[in-house]
């Protein structure tokens, strides 16, 4: 027998690595394909086809201009069609805020989605209308575009400094200068009002951090790091108090100021909020209902069709009132839908207060050319491969070596764990039925270490998936530097908790008593939390939600423990399951604890049929004639396969947007979703 020492885990751990880093490096880069590119006039901040990015903080003006935005959605027998947005037209200007309001489903979101290019592809979804960028459609060069969401995400354990620093050495390579970078941040800190809390965490539901208002302060700062000359932002005051919400639109109209072309979402703002509002594009139900300058003008508007703001009244809830149909009864149903359809109605023959007044049909025609012939933006990753790896490293890094109270809450976990098995299994001596007991706890001690380290795994691998995937949509780096930096970065704090484990259970439970096999025994699990850990990853970037990831995974481990070695001997697995022992880590690690521990172990003999050497539990178990070396090996190719895996899954599941078609020449005024 062959054994398994310390030094052949490191090198096969080695070995592993060196093979996933060439692979990675020899693959090519990822790029967008063609049905999943952003608008042809839309570029997000951070990428550009020249990519020029100025660091001076000024801005390219850019005005935008829609006309005839409709987005329907139809339902699975695509018969019965619902209609998001209709006939929606505007224009929103550099220096200008221009803010989406409406009821909650006019489609406040849908419109902002669309101009930000932003809009998830469906094939349920027909999205028509035409977009202008500086009076010229879909425009070769771009334009740089910030979208800053509505959830705040972010790795809790860095610094807001931290988040920005990192931010700025990944999309601004050409900053090479540490004093000149650290001045950069330091600018964005103060214009964003960050200074106060430039050296507190961030956070999250663990570990208290900073407010919200500063979390989406901090949002605003990431995006503007690359200098992007509009700024959408979907409900930037939602969650926040009324001083938060009013300090964030003042930053927002701050940016406006500046030269940015800024344009929100927002449902009912107060007074003093309302006020910061340059236009305002009115939503009922997915149609316009005003659309021009913001503050008197749409009460002098809507004064003159004869509804009057009372005094004393925030403007911004009675346009919502106006706007929002009564379901008290179905006479006030009724009488608000009424009042909605004429003031619909009384828009479109009231061009003269409309903000977008040019022609987009004439500059339709004259800027007309094949599409074919549109150049499209290519994604461009910035710096080096190994300069973004070791930039990734770093901040996986702090974020695992910082998160004290999951390390805690782990290492908790490890030693009552190990307490518990131990106690349960004190000194397992040599009589016939410890044969039993010993398999029992080497099978326990397998599937304890899986599950804990694909446990904390799921729970924290989708959101930090959703940071990635807007990271790399800017271009910031490319995901193989990611994944392997998140490989190496995960070692050390994942081998302690086995090694606590093992430390504490072996001697309790008086397993082989040699140091070599504990050794062994340490190794097995190590590399088994390691193996388990990376099949969270790929269950993490296969569904959507934390929720679903916790569903999954132990789910899938479930199978993996039945097929374990234990309780199903692998000669007697039917032939069509045969390949799941093949798989299964809990198999492969239960394999390896039992060839370290009964290989060479001598048992009483009471009947002439006991057994009597450990290498006939070995027979039994369908385990004779394997060494530790081979389970090990087996253990890290099922590791690599599921890291492989992730990386091809995070490669494919990149957010696909809707692209907006050329409006049909003979279509006719659409009726509202309910209507329809």
């Amino acid at each position: 027998m062959v054994g398994f020492d310390g030094k052949g885990v490191g090198q096969f751990l080695a070995a592993i690595a060196v093979a996933f880093l060439v692979r990675v490096i020899s693959g090519p880069g990822p790029t967008l394909s063609p049905e999943s590119e952003p608008e042809d006039d839309v570029i997000p901040a951070g990428k550009g086809e020249e990519d020029e990015t100025p660091v001076d903080g000024k801005v390219s003006p850019v005005t935008i201009e829609w006309s005839n935005i409709t987005c329907s959605l139809s339902d699975k027998s695509g018969k019965t069609v619902r209609f998001l947005l209709t006939n929606v037209s505007g224009e929103a200007r550099p220096g200008r805020l221009l803010a989406i309001m409406g009821p909650s489903g006019s489609g406040k979101t849908t419109l902002l989605n669309v101009l930000a290019g932003q809009l998830a592809a469906s094939p349920r979804l027909c999205l028509t209308g035409r977009l202008y960028v500086n009076g010229r459609p879909r425009s070769s060069r771009g334009y740089k575009v910030a979208y800053v969401r509505q959830d705040d995400l972010f790795f809790s354990q860095l610094t807001v400094r931290e988040t920005l620093s990192l931010a700025a050495e990944l999309q601004l390579p050409e900053i090479m200068s540490v004093e000149e970078r650290d001045e950069y941040v330091n600018k964005l800190l103060f214009r964003l009002g960050l200074v106060n809390c430039a050296d507190s965490n961030v956070g999250d539901a663990k570990v208290r951090g900073i407010s919200g208002g500063e979390k989406k302060r901090l949002s605003l700062a990431c995006e503007l790091i690359a200098s992007p000359s509009v700024i959408f932002a979907d409900e930037p005051t939602t969650g926040l108090d009324a001083f938060q919400a009013e300090s964030v639109m003042e930053t927002l109209r701050q940016l406006a100021q500046d030269g940015h072309t800024v344009v929100c979402s927002i449902h009912q703002p107060r007074g003093s909020v309302y006020g910061k509002f340059d236009d305002i594009v009115l939503l009922a139900e997915g149609a316009v209902v005003y659309v021009g300058p913001a503050r008197d003008e749409p009460l002098s508007y809507f004064s003159k069709l004869g509804y009057h703001c009372p005094d004393h009244v925030n403007p911004a809830e009675f346009l919502a009132d106006l706007i929002s149909v009564d379901y008290s009864s179905a006479e006030s149903v009724y009488s608000s839908q009424k009042r909605i359809d004429d003031l619909v109605e009384a828009l479109s023959h009231n061009t003269s207060d409309i903000l977008y007044v040019s022609s987009v049909t004439e500059r339709e025609e004259a800027f007309k050319f094949p599409s074919k012939f549109v150049r499209k933006p290519i994604v461009k990753q910035k710096g080096g491969w190994w300069r973004q790896f070791w930039l990734l490293l770093k901040r996986a890094w702090m974020q695992a070596s910082r998160d004290g109270p999951t390390n805690k809450v782990r290492a908790r976990m490890s030693i009552a764990s190990a307490i518990i098995f131990g106690s349960v299994f004190w000194r397992t001596g040599r009589s016939q039925t410890s044969i039993q007991d010993r398999m029992g706890l080497l099978q326990v001690a397998a599937i304890n270490t899986a599950m804990a380290a694909l446990t904390k795994t799921v729970s924290v691998f989708p959101k930090e998936r959703a940071i990635v995937d807007r990271e790399r949509a800017k271009g910031s780096y490319a995901l193989g530097p990611y994944v392997f930096s998140k490989l190496l970065a995960e070692i050390p704090i994942g081998a302690v908790f086995p090694l606590i484990f093992g430390t504490i259970l072996y001697p309790m439970a008086r397993l082989h008593p040699t140091l070599s096999r504990f050794g062994k025994f340490s190794g097995i699990i190590t590399v088994e939390s390691f193996a388990a850990s990376a099949m969270g990853l790929t269950v993490g970037a296969m569904v959507p939600t934390t929720e679903a990831a916790m569903a999954l995974g132990p789910s899938l481990m479930t199978v993996f423990i039945v097929f374990g070695g234990y309780y199903v001997n692998a000669e007697n697995t039917p032939m069509i399951f045969r390949w799941i022992p093949r798989v299964s880590l809990i198999r492969w690690a239960f394999q390896g604890l039992c060839i370290n521990e009964f290989n060479g172990l001598e048992f009483e003999q009471q009947n002439p049929f006991d057994i009597q050497t450990g290498e006939q539990v070995l027979e039994r178990l369908s385990f004779g004639g394997s060494r530790i070396r081979e389970t090990v090996m087996a253990q890290g190719r099922i590791l690599l396969f599921w890291y492989w895996t992730t990386y091809l899954l995070l490669r494919r599941n990149k957010p696909k947007y809707q692209q907006l078609e050329p409006p049909l020449p003979q279509l006719q005024p659409l009726e509202r979703s309910d209507q329809s």
